[in-house]
């Protein structure tokens, strides 16, 4: 089992930034991709961010040029960091990551989530 834990969120000005952090534990073989979705009330969750294990990010539209992921292999944690937010990104984002075991076999776990809400 892996366990996720998002860390980082609150409410911030439109505007402003934060830093979401994500920190991976348990009986880790090897985790592939690292990502962040997120998911507003009355909508369906939509992909953010994802980072694969060698650092090559890919963004939504949404938040190009705003919001940068990074990862730190060693400590299997990863991050996004969110500039000029807007209230539009008001949200709970959740962690994510792919996690290949000794035998090949992939499987997603998901974090808990932590809210960002980003007043006007």
């Amino acid at each position: 089992q892996v366990q996720l834990v998002e860390s980082g969120g609150g409410r911030v000005q439109a505007g402003g930034s934060l830093r979401l952090s994500c920190a991976a534990s348990g009986s880790i073989f090897k985790i592939n991709d690292m990502g962040w979705y997120r998911q507003a009330p009355g909508k369906q969750r939509e992909l953010v961010a994802t980072i694969t294990s060698h650092g090559t990010p890919n963004y939504a539209d949404s938040v190009k040029d705003r919001f940068f992921i990074s990862r730190d292999n060693a400590k299997n944690t990863v991050y996004l960091q969110m500039n000029s937010l807007s209230p539009e990104d008001t949200a709970v984002y959740l962690c994510n990551a792919d996690h290949e075991n000794w035998s090949g076999y992939e499987y997603d776990y998901w974090g808990q989530g932590t809210q960002v809400t980003v007043s006007s």
